[in-house]
């Protein structure tokens, strides 16, 4: 009964945050995080401090990007790329999302994004809610296929121990084509999701006032970036910043580069790649700032940043009460989900899928469910195949970046439904990490 009342406690915090926005979804869980220590006599969980703080290092980062007019020109020829044919907008974008999340390891990176893509859709017509909710779904599912992720490093690790190791080559041998498919075959389902503007009564309601019309059409992109001569500066920064992401690339394809250090039983072990990334990210904006002259004043009051720092504390307050919630009873789930999955493996997708709904991280969840699996009988081959299923997270519109999506769409086409789990990023979401499992699934039996 209290496992019960306490799972209710939750969703309704999740509820009144999500109907609150970004900060407020954060501070609605301090009272969710109060009933279970104070009245339920639940040991406190942990706030995700790593995870917050790579978050803080990428945001850092592609801050003193934008900062520097370097995230500009990346933007400049996203956005060649995007209008070179914006009637296909639904496809390119997030096609462009899930590359950027390829490049730097993290879904974050898609904020920028958001504003062209929306530009794009509203001055051809096209309902917003259709490239912008699957391009925000593409950049996480870009994570699991990045050689800078911290979800595919753990499942090397976790993998190196077993007698069929997986270097993160060959996982991403699988991963990227098979989060390729999944994003191409989100994005043309998205194509005709949702009423055309014209034929959509509440949308015509809006544009009927003057301002609204102002607001949902004007403001983001006066002057096209195409026609903006950009400095040389520009183009050292976003030089900088991508040979920094080829560097952890090149760190996480080969840890034996990274430095060595004794563990607690006196056995050397590679730097972690979690705060490895966190210092390249922190030392490519010093270089950007150096190299560029980058005034710091410019750096917080951007957008990248302000919404990345939203994103933090939306993510401190819902990951830290979900996981003193779980972490109270994840023994007693733990021997259910072993006994499902020992019996049907094909359930370890699913079950992939539910644990990282629950605390929000691919990372996390892999690195929860991997061993469990393993323990159980669970062929690596499966593991491997099933690496998309590591993002669930958008079941509840929960996730920063979803939460930032909605924000950007000035039209209000991308939303939350009353019933909240009627949201915009349920279905793209849905056939994109399923169809995304079934390549990989299918892949993985081909090539290994």
């Amino acid at each position: 009964m209290l496992m019960f009342l306490g799972f209710i406690v939750l969703i309704a915090c999740l509820v009144i945050g999500v109907r609150r926005g970004g900060i407020g979804l954060a501070t609605i869980s301090g009272i969710g995080l109060v009933f279970f220590i104070f009245v339920m006599g639940l040991k406190p969980g942990k706030p995700p401090v790593d995870v917050m703080l790579t978050i803080m290092a990428v945001v850092t980062c592609s801050a003193f990007l934008q900062a520097s007019k370097g995230l500009d020109v990346m933007l400049k020829y996203a956005e060649k790329f995007l209008r070179s044919n914006p009637k296909y907008i639904t496809i390119l974008a997030p096609l462009t999302t899930w590359l950027l999340a390829v490049l730097c390891g993290t879904g974050h990176v898609v904020y920028a994004m958001f504003p062209i893509i929306y530009d794009i859709a509203i001055k051809q017509n096209i309902r917003p809610e259709r490239p912008m909710s699957v391009a925000s779904i593409a950049s996480q599912m870009g994570v699991c296929a990045s050689p800078a992720s911290v979800a595919v490093v753990s499942v090397v690790a976790i993998l190196g121990a077993t007698d069929h190791p997986f270097g993160v080559m060959q996982i991403l041998s699988i991963s990227i084509p098979a989060t390729f498919i999944g994003v191409v075959i989100a994005g043309l389902w998205s194509i005709n999701r949702g009423k055309d503007l014209d034929k959509d009564s509440e949308f015509q309601e809006k544009i009927a006032d003057p301002e609204q019309k102002e607001f949902i059409y004007g403001g983001l992109q006066e002057q096209s970036l195409l026609n903006i001569i950009l400095p040389k500066s520009a183009y050292q920064a976003a030089l900088v910043f991508l040979l920094g992401i080829v560097v952890i690339a090149i760190f996480g394809s080969f840890p034996q580069l990274l430095p060595h250090f004794p563990n607690a039983k006196g056995v050397l072990k590679p730097f972690s790649m979690t705060p490895t990334i966190q210092l390249m990210m922190l030392s490519i904006a010093a270089v950007i700032m150096i190299l560029c002259n980058v005034k710091t004043s410019e750096v917080a009051s951007g957008s990248v940043f302000k919404s990345g720092m939203t994103a933090i504390v939306s993510v401190y307050g819902v990951a830290w009460m979900a996981d003193t919630y779980f972490g109270a009873y994840l023994p007693v789930m733990k021997k259910s989900l072993s006994d499902i999955v020992l019996t049907y493996p094909w359930m370890y997708a699913i079950v992939l899928f539910l644990v990282s709904k629950l605390i929000n991280s691919q990372a996390a969840a892999v690195t929860v469910i991997v061993p469990m699996a393993l323990s159980v009988g669970v062929d690596p081959l499966v593991i491997v195949g099933f690496m998309p299923a590591a993002y669930g997270y958008f079941v509840l519109p929960t996730y920063p970046s979803d939460l930032a999506c909605i924000g950007f769409d000035r039209s209000g086409t991308t939303h939350i439904g009353k019933f909240i789990i009627n949201h915009s990023f349920l279905v793209p979401g849905l056939i994109g990490v399923g169809s995304a499992c079934f390549a990989g699934y299918m892949l993985v039996h081909m090539v290994y």
